[in-house]
């Protein structure tokens, strides 16, 4: 779609996430709800609410929204709600309805935000899902997402936070969109590095998460803002730690150099901030250290499986043509939360 006017974008996405130490001091101090029927709240950093109905259905219930990150419009609509629908797929359900969440400058051109809402429209289509409606009001910056409604069977709940020690960690797309994304506010991204960031960002995580249905999927969430190494520790349990084998880790063509640079993003040192500590590197390589502390704007699924499993379900992802990896694996608890290793 024609691009109508420029959204003026500084950095949007999930890197305009709120840092996770901020979070964590604020979500701490909330009363915890009691109901005995909400099977997943914000106990445990995951990525969707789900709410027991029945014996056989759960409600799962997510929303995310976010300022652009390109100029285009159609794609920014695109990303923002294969973004917010990926919640979904994380927790192991379909989704059903989705509703818009619109901030929008009364003084600007109207079909900018026609193309946003038909790129998300066309997504929440391709998710399989109904878009339903939604709320919009006057803002000074453009803002766009999804609140999105699903279902999954409370026995087939994937929460974060259920490692076994001896798992493989798969994830299920390459790393890299922040910093290509910045490189290209600032005209540094060659154009098939912002490309291949652009088809990965839009493609949905519905697909590898269906590939995954047959298998013994203990644990599994999506990479977004807080980097694969913030979502990672979300998943570590205090007698566990995981291993990462950076050799391992997919990468987008571009993001290394990017790195380089020095494109950075304050997003991905609010993360490296936040696991100082919790980190060991036992490989000497700043370029690296960004890419995963970088955030992910509609980033893959990271999933924690038996290593009898591992390898052919990573056939199944890959044969979906999707950039994904074997990166670590769970480990009996050592030094620090994680260790990333040759």
């Amino acid at each position: 779609m024609e691009q109508t006017n420029k959204l003026f974008c500084k950095g949007g996405g999930c890197t305009a996430k709120l840092g996770p130490a901020v979070l964590e001091r604020v979500l701490s101090r909330l009363p915890k709800p009691t109901d005995e029927q909400l099977l997943v709240g914000c106990e445990s950093s995951d990525d969707a609410a789900v709410y027991r109905l029945t014996d056989d259905i759960a409600v799962v219930q997510t929303l995310d929204f976010f300022p652009p990150m390109l100029e285009d419009p159609y794609l920014f609509g695109q990303i923002a709600a294969a973004n917010a629908l990926s919640d979904i797929w994380a927790m192991g359900g379909t989704a059903k309805t989705a509703l818009n969440i619109v901030c929008f400058p009364e003084n600007m051109d109207l079909n900018i935000l026609g193309a946003i809402m038909t790129g998300g429209s066309e997504k929440v289509r391709e998710a399989g899902a109904s878009l339903v409606g939604g709320h919009s009001i006057a803002d000074s910056d453009v803002k766009y997402g999804l609140s999105v409604m699903g279902t999954v069977h409370p026995d087939k709940i994937r929460t974060n936070n259920t490692c076994r020690i001896g798992d493989c960690l798969i994830l299920t797309k390459p790393l890299g969109v922040g910093l290509i994304m910045t490189a290209n506010r600032v005209g540094q991204a060659k154009q098939e590095w912002f490309d291949a960031a652009v088809q990965s960002m839009t493609t949905l995580n519905r697909w590898a998460c269906e590939a995954s249905m047959p298998y013994e999927v203990h644990a599994c969430t999506d990479v977004t803002g807080f980097g694969v190494l913030g979502h990672l520790r979300e998943m570590i349990q205090p007698a566990y730690s995981a291993v990462v084998r950076a050799d391992s880790v997919p990468m987008l063509d571009g993001a290394r150099q990017c790195a380089e640079e020095f494109l950075l993003t304050a997003a991905a040192q609010r993360t490296r901030n936040f696991l100082q500590g919790k980190v060991r590197f036992a490989v000497d390589d700043f370029a690296l250290e960004e890419v995963l502390f970088d955030p992910q704007t509609s980033g893959g699924l990271l999933m924690s499986v038996p290593e009898r499993q591992a390898e052919a379900l990573l056939a199944e992802i890959r044969a979906l043509g999707l950039r994904c990896g074997i990166i670590g694996s769970i480990v009996p608890r050592m030094d620090c939360d994680i260790i990333v290793t040759k």
